[in-house]
């Protein structure tokens, strides 16, 4: 793409149904809940959250009950008919919790907290998961891909400088930015935030990384300055799209295989096209585009889709 070589690190295929980027911190989650003694997971997201459908494969694969707290945005109504990630997460055997945008914002996380204890007034133990598993223990998975993409660089010998990646929790980011310390890779981790703005991402991926640091006895300033957040792609909300993200989505399809979603790789994708346009990695040959998965979030957003054709 104009002398520059697009590398993508295919984390949509990291081997749960539908896949993506929460499987890599639910591993260490899970193993911990597991060690923990606990037999039931509580978390929460949108109604449409990659993250809760992981979870409910997670808890059906190693034999826990899975309860999930689930935002409905915009027009969503708690009786229509499930879709995408929110119909997965309930064939998987997950107990669903539907709340009104305003609820849920009041009552997260005291909510979850609250459900906890009624399991544990029946015998259960829980373990609570936030948005995104994007917690100390979360930030392993990262820390680990960062292991596993120095090695994919020694195998095809390239050195990429630039990672453009969806930031929507922030606990990948904070993942990254240790594992980039932490294996001694000279790479700059670029978040394209979907929600939010850059100074809520950089106080979570440093509150992240502080509780990290605490948890685990780890240097908690060991990657300050590792993230940067490219803004201006967000628009018009979290899970809506432009125009021009529905002809992208269409086009990595279309030319390459590569299907993204509405929510969060479609407009990173789409961002890193149009910061390459712009020059912002001018001086570099090989940058690599995580791709976090999100498959499903295109179901329900087929009518968006369909109006958008590439021509």
């Amino acid at each position: 793409m104009g002398g520059r070589r697009l590398w993508v690190k295919r984390d949509d295929c990291t081997g749960a149904v539908g896949s993506g980027n929460k499987l890599r911190k639910l591993e260490f989650i899970a193993a911990e809940a597991i060690a923990a003694g606990c037999n039931t997971l509580i978390s929460c997201g949108g109604v449409q959250s990659n993250h809760c459908r992981t979870t409910a494969w997670v808890g059906a694969r190693l034999g826990l009950r899975v309860h999930l707290l689930l935002r409905l945005d915009g027009d969503a109504k708690i009786d229509d008919t499930p879709d995408g990630n929110l119909l997965l997460s309930q064939l998987l055997g997950a107990r669903v919790e539907c709340l009104s945008a305003n609820d849920y914002q009041a009552q997260m996380p005291a909510l979850m907290q609250q459900r906890a204890e009624e399991y544990a007034s029946r015998g259960h133990r829980a373990r609570i998961i936030p948005t995104g598993a994007s917690d100390a223990t979360g930030v392993w998975g990262y820390i680990q891909a960062c292991s596993e993409l120095a090695r994919d660089f020694r195998k095809l010998a390239i050195a990429p400088r630039h990672l453009v990646v969806a930031a929507g929790s922030g606990g990948t980011l904070a993942g990254l930015s240790a594992g980039v310390a932490l294996t001694g890779l000279q790479l700059r981790i670029w978040g394209v935030n979907v929600c939010n703005d850059r100074p809520w991402f950089e106080k979570k991926v440093r509150a992240d990384l502080e509780a990290w640091a605490r948890r685990y006895r780890q240097p908690a300033a060991l990657a300050e300055g590792s993230v940067h957040i490219i803004e201006g792609y967000a628009a018009p909300g979290y899970a809506r799209c432009t125009p021009a993200v529905w002809k992208t989505i269409r086009h990595a399809a279309t030319s390459a295989g590569l299907v993204l979603d509405p929510v969060y790789t479609g407009k990173a994708f789409h961002a890193l096209l149009q910061e390459l346009d712009s020059g912002r990695f001018e001086r570099n040959d090989d940058i690599v585009f995580l791709h976090t998965g999100g498959l499903f979030s295109l179901f329900p957003q087929r009518a968006q889709l369909a109006a958008h054709p590439l021509s």
